[in-house]
């Protein structure tokens, strides 16, 4: 796309940041998110920057005025721990869903995306280690995620009958644990590739010889490096296909692996310490992208090595700078 006008829910988010630095080349960008700029991940200037709960209809209304096209990467999450104790707050993004979708229709947006999750597949299929991948139909019949896999869940639904039933152009995508550079890596709603990076770069900061590892280490999952999410999510957007895809790494290992490659990108080897009652999710969950790939010739180019040597690397300037991750924003 070039000359659109863009508007990005969840600009100051993870995902949200790398979409807007992206596309903001080439279209003029209207960014939204309910956080204060000052706690956004990434902050430009020279974009229409907005802060806004979405989960009011009226504000949607305001951040959707002539705007061409929707990306609604807005949500309440986090890692297993936060959702898995936060599940009504989870559940009340659907409001975000349901007041941007009838907003976009108001004001004669061309076309919305919505992000949902791998969190939304029926967990009978999720109970063993290293399972085949997550095809799109196994998300039927529905046993999502609890709170939040509900919730994306419902909200595919909304998007698919807002097609149908009053013409609006939709994409929806399933993102299978997104990392990288610029994501959350402390405070309760970092995900296991940056939490385990943030662990052993403490414990080797403070020469410290056991991490915590929530569960026996042996859950396994896929990974995806937020440039191949970025090019992922750009080139469904701009595919005409409107049901669910996965934009997911099939490189499926268990978490006691990638500490392993941790470990080897650290120099630095520690001890678990397994904590088996902390939340730890389904068993195994990876993605099968032949759907993806069919509809649409995105795969990820990424190994988990690759996008963990980039992460780690990060995290740990971020950490040695002194700078919390809560208050660590990069402004251009």
């Amino acid at each position: 796309m070039k000359n659109e006008k863009i508007l990005i829910c969840g600009a100051g988010g993870f995902i949200g940041g790398h979409l807007t630095q992206s596309l903001m080349k080439d279209n003029k960008i209207v960014c939204a998110d309910v956080k204060p700029t000052e706690l956004w991940f990434q902050l430009y200037d020279e974009n229409k920057n907005l802060t806004l709960d979405l989960k009011e209809y009226d504000n949607c209304l305001e951040a959707t005025k002539d705007v061409d096209y929707v990306y609604n990467l807005a949500c309440n999450m986090g890692g297993m721990g936060f959702i898995e104790n936060n599940k009504a707050e989870c559940m009340l993004s659907v409001l975000v869903n349901t007041n941007l979708l009838r907003a976009c229709l108001k004001n004669n947006v061309k076309r919305y995306y919505f992000s949902s999750s791998a969190c939304v597949y029926n967990a009978s299929k999720q109970s063993a280690t290293f399972i085949p991948g997550l095809k799109e139909s196994d998300a039927y019949p529905a046993d999502p995620e609890d709170g939040y896999g509900w919730e994306k869940l419902f909200s595919e639904r909304m998007c698919r009958h807002f097609n149908e039933d009053f013409g609006l152009d939709v994409r929806v995508v399933r993102y299978h644990n997104v990392y990288g550079p610029y994501g959350t890596f402390d405070g309760g709603r970092e995900k296991a590739p940056a939490a385990l990076c943030r662990k052993i770069i403490d414990a080797k900061l403070s020469n410290q010889k056991e991490i915590d590892v929530w569960g026996d280490g042996e859950q396994t999952r896929s990974f995806l490096y937020i440039d191949d999410c970025i090019k992922g999510t750009q080139t469904v957007f701009n595919k005409d296909y409107k049901e669910p895809l996965n934009i997911g790494s099939d490189e499926q290992v268990s978490i006691n692996q990638m500490i392993s490659m941790i470990e080897e990108i650290a120099d630095y080897k520690v001890k678990k310490n397994y904590q088996l009652d902390k939340p730890k999710g389904v068993r195994g969950r990876s993605s099968d992208n032949t759907l993806a790939i069919n509809k649409t010739g995105w795969k990820p180019s990424y190994t988990l090595r690759q996008g963990l040597e980039k992460t780690y690397k990060w995290i740990f300037e971020s950490m040695t700078t002194n700078k919390s991750n809560s208050q660590k924003f990069t402004k251009f």
